[in-house]
C-alpha cells in the first residue's frame, strides 16, 4: 500500500495464448513497483487484432485463469470478456476506477506500446486513469524512447516508469505457429494451459 491506497497494476491482452513471457514481465513489474496486485484483463474482441486466428474469449480467460491460479498476487478480471463489441482500453480503465475509485491503477506496456498509444480510442481517458509502466529492455538506452516519454508525459500529465526487462523470445504468434506445426511448446507455456489447449485442439487449423 502506497499512501494508504491500494496499488494495482493491469495487465491487458488478447493472451491467445497466455504465455511466460507475459507471466514474467507481471512478476517483475509487480516486485519492481511494490505492487499490491497484478490484474489481468484478457480482451473480448480486440479491434486491433481483427485476421488473427483467435481462440474464443470465453478460453482465452479460462487459459489465463489456469495459468496464474498459482500466484496470490496474481488476478483476473472478465471486465472485457463479458463486454459486448470491441474491447477499448480507455472503457476497462473507467469501468475499474468507478468499482474502486481510491485504488492507484499502472497500465503495463511494451516499450513499443508507448508509440502507438496515442492511435488508440481515447488516449487522454487512458492517461488520465493511470499510470503507465513500460517494459524496456535491460541496458537499452534508446533516445527516440526517452525523447516520446518526456513528450506523453508532458501533453498529458501522466507518469510513465520504466520496467527493467532483459528480452525473453517467446511470442503468441511464434506459439501459435508451432502448434500448427506439431512442435513442443513446453517450457513456453504453463503445463497446465497446455494440457487445456490440446484438450480443445486450440490453433491446431
Amino acid at each position: 500500500m502506497e499512501n494508504g491506497k491500494k496499488k494495482t497494476g493491469i495487465m491487458g491482452g488478447t493472451f491467445n495464448p497466455v504465455h511466460i513471457g507475459h507471466l514474467l514481465l507481471a512478476e517483475n513489474a509487480r516486485e519492481t513497483f511494490e505492487l499490491d496486485e497484478i490484474l489481468f484483463v484478457p480482451s473480448g474482441l480486440s479491434y486491433m487484432k481483427k485476421g488473427m486466428e483467435m481462440a474464443d474469449k470465453r478460453m482465452r480467460l479460462e487459459m489465463t485463469r489456469l495459468a496464474i491460479t498459482d500466484n496470490p498476487f496474481f488476478a483476473l478480471s472478465p471486465v472485457e470478456v463479458e463486454r459486448e463489441g470491441n474491447s477499448y482500453t480507455y472503457e476497462t480503465l473507467e469501468a475499474l476506477r468507478a468499482a474502486e475509485p481510491e485504488t492507484m491503477f499502472y497500465l503495463i506496456v511494451g516499450a513499443d506500446s508507448l508509440f502507438a498509444m496515442e492511435t488508440w480510442k481515447h488516449p487522454e481517458a487512458i492517461f488520465k486513469n493511470c499510470a503507465v509502466l513500460a517494459a524496456v529492455r535491460s541496458g537499452s538506452g534508446c533516445e527516440d524512447l526517452e525523447i516520446q516519454i518526456a513528450r506523453l508525459e508532458g501533453k498529458y500529465g501522466t507518469e510513465i516508469r520504466r520496467i527493467p526487462m532483459d528480452e525473453i523470445p517467446v511470442s503468441s504468434t511464434d506459439i501459435r505457429n508451432r502448434i500448427h506445426q506439431g512442435k513442443s511448446i513446453r517450457y513456453m507455456v504453463p503445463g497446465n494451459v497446455i494440457a487445456y489447449i490440446e484438450k480443445h485442439r486450440l490453433y491446431t487449423g
